[in-house]
C-alpha cells in the first residue's frame, strides 16, 4: 500500500514536467488586412506546415491595417511579440530605425527573391524582412492618339524624359494631354528619387540643388504646354481622375498597375481596343517606380531559441510555390523569382488583350521595381510641404529655386 501511494505521489509530482516536455513552441504569424478573403489560403498553408513540422505549431492571426502597428508595438513592449509580422516597406524601415525588428541575414534564403524586392528590405547592408507580394507599374498608351500625333505606336517611351517629349507632341498634334505624373504629397519624393535626385542627403534636405531646379523647370514647361493632365495633378492620389481621362480619350498614356487595364476593358471598350502596353519608363537610376511591397519582419526581442524555426517558416511562407498561389488569388505580383518566371506570368496567348499582356510585362520588370518613399519622421507633413512647393513652381506661381529653397528651410526646421 505504501509502495502504491509513493508511486502515485511521484507521478503527480512529475506531471508538470511531462506536460512541459510535451509543449510545442508556438510561432504566431500576423498578417495585415488579408482576412476574410484569404482565410482559406492561410489556413491551408499553416495546416500543411504544421503537419510536416510536428515539433512546432504555427498560429495565424490577421489584423486590420490600421490596427496592426499599435498591436505590434505593444506586443514588443510587453516582451510577447509575434514570430512574424506583416509590414509594408516604409513601416519596416521605421521599425528598423527604432530598433524594433532585427536583421535576418542568417535566416533568410536571399536567392529565392527578385533583386528589387530584396533591396527594398535591405537597410544598412542587412536584410530585415522576408519579401512577400508586390505591385509594379506598366505604361498603357492609346495607339490611335500616337498615330494621330505622328508617333510610332511600336515605340513606347522608355524614359521619363522621352515620356515628357511624347506628351508635348501629343498635346500639340491631338489636343489630348500626355500623362499625369504623381506629384502629390507622399508621391513627389518618389518622382525625384526615380530620376536620380536625392531628397535627403547627410540628414539635410537636398531637393533645392541646381539639378532639382532644372528638373522642376522641365515639368513646368510640360505643364504650360498642356502636356500634363492638369486635373488633380497635385493631390495625393490622382489615379481616379487619370483613369477617367484615359478612358475618355483625353489622355494618351496611363502609368498604373496591370489591374487598371481591366477597368479600361470594362469601362471603355473602344479605348481598350486601341490600347497597347509596355514596361514602365525607367528613370536614369534604372528604377521602375510603382512597387509597394509587403513583407514579414521579426521583432528584436523574439525568443532567440525560436529563430531557426522562424527562419524555416518565413522562407516557406514566401517561397515560389506559396507566392504563386497567393498571386493567382490576389491578382498581385510575387517577389519570389521562380514564381515571377512561371508560365502564369510569362506565357501570354497570341490573342491576349492588354490586361493579360500587362501582367507578364510587369512581372518581367520586377528586378528593377522598387518601393520609393520618404524615409524620415513626420514624412507626411514634410512631403506635403515639398509637393506644395513643386506645385507653385510647376504652375508658374513662384520661381522654382525660391519655392524649393522655402521648402528646404521648412524641412531644416523639422529635421
Amino acid at each position: 500500500m505504501k509502495l502504491k501511494t509513493l508511486s502515485l505521489s511521484l507521478l503527480i509530482a512529475a506531471a508538470p514536467l511531462f506536460a512541459h516536455a510535451a509543449e510545442k513552441p508556438v510561432l504566431e504569424v500576423w498578417t495585415m488586412s488579408l482576412s476574410p478573403k484569404f482565410d482559406g489560403y492561410f489556413k491551408e498553408l499553416v495546416s500543411k506546415y504544421n503537419a510536416q513540422h510536428p515539433n512546432v505549431e504555427v498560429k495565424w492571426t490577421d489584423y486590420p491595417w490600421d490596427v496592426i502597428q499599435a498591436k505590434f508595438t505593444a506586443a514588443v513592449g510587453a516582451g510577447k511579440p509575434p514570430a512574424l509580422v506583416n509590414l509594408n516597406v516604409p513601416w519596416a524601415y521605421d521599425y528598423q530605425q527604432e530598433g524594433l525588428i532585427q536583421p535576418l541575414d542568417g535566416l533568410i534564403d536571399k536567392n529565392q527573391y527578385v533583386a528589387g524586392a530584396l533591396k527594398d528590405v535591405t537597410f544598412n547592408g542587412k536584410a530585415y524582412a522576408f519579401p512577400h507580394y508586390n505591385g509594379a507599374d506598366v505604361i498603357a498608351y492609346n495607339a490611335a492618339l500616337f498615330k494621330k500625333a505622328g508617333l510610332d505606336p511600336n515605340k513606347p517611351p522608355k524614359s521619363f524624359d522621352e515620356e515628357l517629349q511624347y506628351a508635348k507632341i501629343i498635346k500639340a498634334k491631338t489636343g489630348a494631354a500626355g500623362f499625369a505624373p504623381k506629384m502629390g504629397p507622399t508621391k513627389i519624393e518618389g518622382l525625384f528619387l526615380q530620376n536620380g535626385l536625392d531628397v535627403i542627403k547627410d540628414g539635410k534636405p537636398a531637393f533645392n540643388s541646381p539639378a532639382h531646379v532644372a528638373f522642376v523647370k522641365k515639368l513646368a514647361e510640360a505643364y504650360k504646354a498642356g502636356a500634363l493632365m492638369k486635373d488633380n495633378l497635385f493631390v495625393q492620389d490622382n489615379f481616379q481622375v487619370a483613369m477617367a481621362a484615359y478612358n475618355s480619350g483625353r489622355m494618351a498614356m496611363l502609368e498604373s498597375s496591370p489591374t487598371a487595364l481591366t477597368r479600361v476593358r470594362d469601362e471603355a471598350p473602344k479605348v481598350y481596343r486601341d490600347t497597347r502596353v509596355a514596361a514602365a519608363p525607367l528613370g536614369p537610376t534604372g528604377i521602375a517606380a510603382g512597387g509597394w511591397m509587403f513583407n514579414f519582419a521579426v521583432a528584436r526581442n523574439v525568443d532567440k531559441a525560436l529563430l531557426p524555426e522562424i527562419g524555416k517558416f518565413g522562407n516557406y511562407l514566401t517561397n515560389a510555390d506559396n507566392q504563386l498561389a497567393f498571386a493567382k488569388l490576389a491578382g498581385t505580383l510575387p517577389t519570389a523569382r521562380k514564381a515571377a518566371q512561371d508560365p502564369h506570368f510569362q506565357k501570354v496567348a497570341a490573342n491576349a488583350g492588354p490586361a493579360e499582356r500587362a501582367v507578364g510585362i510587369a512581372a518581367a520588370n520586377l528586378d528593377k521595381t522598387r518601393t520609393l518613399f520618404l524615409s524620415v519622421k513626420n514624412a507626411d507633413t514634410l512631403s506635403a510641404r515639398l509637393s506644395a512647393a513643386v506645385e507653385k513652381a510647376v504652375t508658374s506661381r513662384q520661381d522654382a529655386k525660391a519655392a524649393l529653397d522655402e521648402a528646404a528651410a521648412y524641412w531644416n526646421g523639422k529635421l
